[in-house]
């Protein structure tokens, strides 16, 4: 676990000054975060970070998972999907099941903080079933520039009630919500085992464990498991650039407990490897090691981000933090981290000659893709570590406390 001091290196003393300065008036307030898995996925990460942080600054940050069994997550699955723009059968039972979970998780989750942070869709409705003395903010991760609209509508029931939205991005924000709506982006922690600096010698240790030789290029997407991802569409990019440079690709995925469509993913994915003449060149992870992603973003030549939704997109400031050049998808919170042209190459998700193109011409022009990767770092340091996140967080508790 990380000490705050240990920050102050990476941030400057000025930073680091207002860290303190800005938590005083938290001091000894009591913070609850509650969400629907402790590990998979960009929510987790963050939160695991953050409340470690805000309780060495002297808040008292908590954090609790929602419980619920299969049919639940299944459900606040096809949620997730609806409010990214997908289609769902809105029907009663869905409703029925969706609330069972959180008034039953109520029942034994007492809540007496002076604030409630609610992340996402999964237990956006426990707000209904406490008497609310304490300011409740909804922290939305995903894209919701374009919701089912009976999703939201109903959904709705329960975000007016509300006393604050945080989203990740300007093109989330829905005007016909009267609940006050702010924007705080997303951060990583560089200090974490997956951005953390590393040896030589664990980088070499970690491709001998995983087979991953250096004998060509490298390519590599990192996400969960997730149609969403767009991983087939990744080995499709793959096959173009193959055809041009002889590559490697890394697809490195894990499963969020609260996604149970992952195994399919990574079965249709495992298929149309298997399914390759170049089948080799294709290695698929199914694993969750933080250092071993902190391994592929280092060692890869580009990171390839192919996601036809994202919220945000972690991972894209991930690699960018190792000085890896990043080409991405033109969609959600991507293009807040990536300045296409200037520190990654931002691409349409359906354009693979596109996606093809650039990866080809990084790996042909290696002082390019260093420039750029250099640029990268630059743009994370200022806009995307944790503890400006944190500050955004301690300016708006203390406005609303």
């Amino acid at each position: 676990m990380n000490d705050i001091d240990d920050y102050r290196e990476i941030i400057g003393d000025k930073l680091f000054f207002n860290l303190f300065k800005r938590t005083r008036r938290l001091t000894s307030k009591a913070i609850l975060n509650i969400n629907s898995t402790a590990q998979g996925g960009g929510v987790a990460e963050i939160l695991e970070s953050l409340i470690i942080l805000m309780n060495e600054l002297g808040i008292y940050a908590g954090w609790r998972i929602l419980h619920g069994n299969p049919d639940f997550f299944t459900i606040t699955k096809k949620f997730h999907n609806a409010l990214q723009g997908g289609s769902i059968n809105l029907t009663e039972i869905k409703k029925k099941l969706y609330l069972k979970a959180n008034q039953e998780f109520s029942v034994f989750t007492h809540i007496n903080h002076d604030a409630v942070v609610i992340h996402d869709p999964q237990p956006l409705p426990l707000i209904k079933y406490y008497k609310k003395k304490q300011p409740w903010i909804w922290r939305c991760h995903i894209d919701l520039s374009n919701p089912h609209p009976e999703l939201w509508h109903y959904l709705e029931n329960f975000i007016l009630r509300y006393d604050r939205i945080i989203v990740s991005s300007d093109k989330y924000k829905s005007e016909k919500l009267p609940v006050p709506q702010k924007v705080i982006a997303p951060a990583i922690n560089p200090l974490s085992p997956k951005n953390m600096e590393l040896s030589q010698q664990d980088i070499t240790k970690y491709r001998k464990k995983y087979k991953i030789l250096d004998d060509k290029p490298i390519m590599t997407q990192i996400s969960r498991f997730d149609y969403l991802k767009d991983p087939l569409g990744v080995i499709e990019v793959f096959k173009k650039v193959k055809s041009h440079i002889d590559c490697r690709l890394v697809l490195c995925g894990s499963m969020a407990v609260d996604d149970p469509e992952g195994i399919k993913v990574y079965q249709q994915i495992t298929k149309a490897a298997q399914n390759m003449i170049d089948k080799k060149d294709i290695i698929i992870l199914n694993v969750e090691n933080d250092i071993l992603v902190n391994v592929l973003q280092r060692i890869s030549n580009v990171i390839i981000q192919k996601s036809i939704k994202e919220g945000f997109g972690l991972t894209v400031s991930e690699a960018l933090w190792k000085e890896t050049p990043v080409v991405a998808s033109n969609v959600g919170g991507i293009p807040l981290q990536i300045t296409d042209g200037k520190n990654g190459y931002l691409v349409d998700p359906l354009d693979y000659d596109g996606f093809a193109e650039k990866i080809i011409y990084l790996l042909e022009n290696p002082s390019e893709a260093e420039r750029i990767g250099k640029k990268g770092k630059e743009t994370v340091k200022e806009k995307f570590l944790i503890t400006r996140l944190l500050l955004d967080y301690v300016d708006l508790l203390n406005e609303m406390i």
